[in-house]
């Protein structure tokens, strides 16, 4: 009996160290297409940015300010998102003419849904403790373009998803 009840608890602390570093994560929109799918399952390092720093082009998972219609939202029922982290600190970004400019370069995206970038974003530079954020379907992404998300706190940022486990056929890293 002091056998199973030392596996139980060897085990429960596995399970707690296992969730404090990694979440896992439905996709519940299309704004990440093509990379990303409603419905696919993909786990964040919550851990990535505590001890590392943000780079452009990883996909992060964070707290937004928008309601949860769902019920599917974080403990205070805001949305959580999933985008493409597109400018860090520093750098400065424009859209213009359904292009996209970091630090003065035309940017090759190869992974956006066809049909470019809409909307226009004048020279910005972001700021410390800011991400400029975009999902990779532009025409459908709610992200750092438009005001109900802005600029993105880095401490609002959950973590970075680094794998899609779900459809077994297509489990990745990202």
């Amino acid at each position: 009996m002091k056998a199973l009840i030392k596996d139980i608890i060897i085990a429960l602390v596995i399970v707690l160290i296992i969730t404090a570093i990694v979440k896992p994560t439905i996709v519940r929109e299309s704004s990440m297409e093509p990379t990303l799918y409603d419905g696919n399952y993909v786990l964040v390092n919550k851990m990535a940015y505590k001890f590392g720093k943000v780079h452009r082009g990883d996909i992060i998972v964070f707290h937004s300010d928008m309601k949860a219609e769902d019920g599917n939202g974080d403990s205070n029922g805001n949305k959580l998102l999933i985008k493409r982290i597109i400018a860090i600190p520093g750098d400065t970004i424009k859209i213009e003419g359904g292009k996209v400019y970091l630090n003065g370069e035309l940017q090759e995206e190869d992974y956006i849904a066809p049909g470019g970038t809409p909307g226009e974003v004048d020279e910005t530079t972001v700021p410390e403790g800011k991400l400029f954020v975009m999902g990779d379907h532009r025409l459908v992404s709610i992200d750092s373009r438009l005001n109900e998300v802005g600029l993105v706190d880095q401490d609002r940022v959950i973590g970075d998803a680094f794998v899609r486990l779900w459809p077994l056929s297509e489990i990745c890293l990202l």
